[in-house]
């Protein structure tokens, strides 16, 4: 059975094959493929850093229909993360691909390594304004609020 998922993506470091940070994710937007059927992309956009990071992030969304269940797709989004390069690091450091998973329409998940929905998405304009483009009507399971309402709140 299908599922489909929002899946947030950052990058504010260049990759040595894909460029600038805006090239990243859409390279990665493209690899999103081999875990299922990317049905939708959001337009990327710019962010301030954010914590200890440095650099303006690149942000953008997509919506992937998958055979994966939750905790098997975030395992294939970490796999994609360290093929783009990503090494463990600080909390909200410097990297070349950051893969959330936003929310799933299968409602909660909730395991020691995954929580959906993300447990940050709802203060998140980096999140909310990328998701809002391609999934706005997307409800929070918590809250029952939409995308659009969250993000008006932001």
């Amino acid at each position: 059975m299908s599922s489909s998922y929002l899946i947030a993506l950052g990058s504010n470091r260049r990759h040595h094959l894909y460029g600038r940070p805006r090239d990243v994710l859409r390279a990665a937007m493209e690899e999103l493929s081999a875990l299922g059927t990317v049905t939708r992309r959001a337009p990327v956009i710019d962010s301030a850093p954010m914590g200890p990071a440095q650099r303006q992030f690149a942000n953008g969304a997509i919506v992937l229909d998958s055979e994966y269940d939750p905790p098997a797709l975030l395992a294939g989004l970490k796999r994609m993360e360290r093929q783009f390069g990503r090494r463990k690091g600080r909390r909200w450091g410097d990297r070349v691909l950051d893969l959330d998973i936003v929310l799933w329409s299968g409602g909660e998940w909730q395991a020691d390594d995954l929580l959906i929905p993300h447990v940050d998405f709802r203060v998140r304009d980096f999140v909310l304004s990328p998701a809002g483009a391609i999934a706005g009507d997307w409800r929070d399971p918590l809250s029952g609020l939409s995308i659009r309402q969250i993000a008006a709140r932001v």
